[in-house]
This record gives C-alpha cells, sequence and structure tokens, in this order.
C-alpha cells in the first residue's frame, strides 16, 4: 500500500527545515500556482561553494526520503553548480551565487513583489 502524498505545506517545512539545517544562503520561495501546472512552489536557494550546493542537495533528499517524499527527479549532481530536485508539488534549484546571478531565474518568473516571494533561512 502506498503512503498518502503529503501536504505541499509539509512539503515545504521539512524543505525550509533541511535548507535551515546546512546554512543554504538566500533561499527564495515562489508561488506559481497561478502561473504553472507544473509545480506548486520554487524554492532557490544558494551555496557557497561545489560541495556545499551538493551537501544541501543531499540534505534535501535525506530528509524528502526520511519523510516518504519520493523525488521525481535530480538533476546536475555531478557538476554540483546548479542541482535541480522536482518532489512534484514543489522544485528546488540549488545553486552557486555565479549560477544564480547569471540565470536570475527568480525573475524570469517575473514576480518580484513581496507578496508572491518569501524568503526563510540566512540571507532572507
Amino acid at each position: 500500500m502506498m503512503k498518502p502524498v503529503k501536504a505541499v505545506d509539509e512539503v515545504r517545512r521539512i524543505i525550509q527545515t533541511a535548507l535551515e539545517d546546512i546554512k543554504a544562503e538566500n533561499v527564495v520561495v515562489l508561488d506559481v500556482r497561478r502561473r504553472t501546472s507544473i509545480t506548486d512552489f520554487m524554492v532557490f536557494a544558494s551555496g557557497t561553494s561545489r560541495r556545499h550546493v551538493k551537501s544541501i542537495a543531499d540534505r534535501i533528499l535525506e530528509a524528502a526520503k526520511r519523510n516518504a517524499i519520493h523525488a521525481l527527479g535530480v538533476e546536475g549532481e555531478e557538476s554540483a553548480e546548479w542541482i535541480l530536485i522536482d518532489l512534484g508539488d514543489v522544485v528546488i534549484h540549488v545553486m552557486q551565487l555565479s549560477a544564480r546571478e547569471f540565470y536570475r531565474l527568480e525573475h524570469m518568473w517575473g514576480m518580484e513583489s513581496e507578496d508572491e516571494t518569501s524568503g526563510f533561512g540566512e540571507g532572507s
């Protein structure tokens, strides 16, 4: 029997705790429900080095597994410059600062107003 899918707020809480524990920087959460049907929330976080980016992604994946949340996909682990973790209702981008500044994904979504973004963790 499959375990029930966790509520999106619970998934966000689990991710938030993992990001805070590993000291992810500049964490931003975008509510994209009105803009796309592929996910409900996008989370962006920066790491200080490739090792830190990889450690952040590993912490998120460990927390997800511990809480019976199945990752639909993980990309970029080899280079660890930008790792994407797809948890279904929540997609997480863990990036080195240089990649994050170059791609500016938060801005691409056109969500720069405070009512559509929220931060948590260090750097928010």
